[in-house]
């Protein structure tokens, strides 16, 4: 495990290292598949390193035929990453799961400097505290209650075993950062509190793993959803703690349905492999995925993926919402379809033909 004073001597000095860090709780959508995009035309375009990472740590969620869905919509899709979970690298494991041991050993180091804590709150007393504070008006963070408990008392909760989580002590401060989307963000701490970092010294939760991650594999570039935003904060915090260098922060705007509201299944399919079923091709959905949210600043609408890394910048990035039009998907796909050779479309469209029954799959015997 690297330290804080220890570069890798793999990585080199200013290299471009981003990451896409799925869940592997569901298909891959769109809505994921976008920012995994948006940083392989970074990176690509300035000659860094993508990482795959796995976010397993939810076991009962996390199955391994969606992480396949994963890595295969991807492939198919053209893009592709230096480390992984499927290929190495010198910064793994690549899934979460493998590396609780990682995790254990930097939540130990912030109970000994006393930056964390046991916290043996009931979620029933939690709750009504929750509830308390929001009927005066006041944001609703927990109190510090445990933060305060003897030595003597954490000892005898847990030979006892009561349930606890680990909290963060926040310290009361501004968190301020140049996003590379939205250019300037302050957070005020105080509207923080003491947050959760791991339900036991083996189980770490999101922000707390997320921030070792990104560390233990030198990530410059945090490109993601602008969903994250509000763990942005935290997720420095915790670097300051630990003593790790903050990484540069963009956040992409939400995408949005025909009603405008943030896109979901009931505005149609969401996964890549359902729109790969319905026989869309993969350059028509990489190029209409690339312009939800970025415009090359151009009348161009047609773009391969060598060109979209060439005029791709985190500059042309918009800050609102970014319009799902399907119409206008289906326009690229008959465009790039008029484009394919013949034999080739024509092997493509067996397989929709015979599911379809519009012809019969022959079953030729060798003599």
């Amino acid at each position: 495990m690297a330290d804080s004073e220890t570069e890798f001597k793999f990585v080199k000095p200013g290299e471009i290292r981003t990451r896409f860090a799925p869940a592997p709780t569901g298909l891959l959508h769109i809505g994921s598949t976008r920012t995994c995009l948006f940083n392989f035309l970074f990176t690509k375009k300035h000659h860094g390193r993508l990482i795959l990472r796995i976010e397993d740590t939810d076991a009962k969620r996390s199955k391994l035929k969606y992480e396949k869905d994963i890595i295969d919509s991807l492939k198919w899709l053209g893009i592709e990453w230096e480390e992984g979970p499927d290929i190495g690298g010198n910064c793994g494991p690549y899934r979460q799961s493998e590396k609780r041991e990682v995790y254990t050993k930097y939540l130990k180091k912030l109970l000994a400097e006393k930056k964390a804590y046991f916290c043996f709150c009931s979620q029933e007393d939690l709750e009504a505290r929750r509830q308390y504070l929001m009927s005066i008006g006041q944001a609703p963070i927990y109190d510090g209650k445990c933060a305060t408990l003897s030595k003597k008392e954490v000892k005898k909760n847990l030979a006892e075993g009561k349930k606890f989580v680990i909290r963060f002590k926040t310290p009361s401060k501004n968190i301020v950062f140049e996003d590379q989307v939205r250019e300037k963000i302050e957070f005020d701490t105080s509207l923080i509190g003491d947050f959760s970092i791991a339900r036991d010294l083996d189980s770490p939760l999101y922000n707390f793993a997320c921030a070792i991650d990104d560390f233990e594999m030198k990530i410059s570039h945090v490109i993601r959803g602008e969903d994250h935003i509000s763990n942005t904060p935290k997720q420095i915090l915790l670097q300051e703690a630990l003593g790790f260098p903050t990484p540069k922060y963009a956040h992409l705007p939400l995408i949005l349905g025909p009603d405008r509201s943030k896109l979901s299944k009931r505005h149609g399919a969401v996964a890549v492999s359902e729109y790969k079923k319905m026989g869309y091709l993969p350059e028509a959905l990489v190029n209409f995925i690339a312009f939800l949210g970025w415009n090359p600043g151009t009348e161009r609408e047609i773009y391969s993926m060598p060109s979209l890394i060439k005029d791709f910048s985190l500059e042309r990035v918009k800050k609102g919402g970014a319009l799902f039009n399907i119409k206008r998907l289906d326009f690229l796909n008959a465009f790039y379809i008029r484009q394919r050779p013949i034999e080739k479309l024509t092997k493509e469209c067996l397989p929709y033909l015979i599911e379809a029954g519009l012809i019969e799959e022959k079953n030729e015997k060798k003599s």
